[in-house]
């Protein structure tokens, strides 16, 4: 097989594999439309990169699949200053889907944290809490 015939299968699992994650956030949103899932995702993942130090941020990136990965680090500023308030966190979710009424950015990151309890590695996930600013970590399910 030569190699741009397996590109594409790497393209598809790529995107199959960022799709259930996204599904999956849905799903504990209870959303049926779907259209804010992936950037309130992308909101509460920026919020938590941004609010960890520099190397447990590109510790946490190297988990997530890889099309969420390259979101992830869209627009990142390593040498920039940290946001570790809760409210810059929530705040920039509810930014991410327009401001709706009826998205509650709390509910939002405490789902996206819990997918990210689920699927990370253990030594990453308690990495990851450790390093999550005081104000930020009840956001992590128990």
């Amino acid at each position: 097989m030569s190699p741009s015939a397996s590109q594409p299968r790497a393209l598809e699992e790529a995107l199959a594999v960022s799709a259930r994650w996204i599904e999956d956030l849905g799903d504990r949103l209870g959303w049926r439309e779907r259209r804010n899932v992936l950037p309130a995702m992308i909101a509460a993942l920026h919020g938590l990169r941004d609010a960890i130090d520099r190397e447990e941020a590109i510790a946490l990136g190297a988990c997530l699949p890889t099309l969420l990965r390259g979101f992830y680090y869209e627009g990142w500023r390593p040498s920039a200053r940290l946001s570790p308030t809760r409210a810059h966190l929530l705040e920039r979710i509810h930014e991410a889907v327009h401001r709706e009424p009826g998205i509650d950015p709390e509910q939002v990151a405490r789902a996206v944290f819990a997918l990210l309890a689920e699927r990370l590695p253990g030594p990453e996930l308690e990495e990851a809490k450790a390093f999550t600013p005081d104000e930020l970590r009840s956001l992590w399910p128990d």
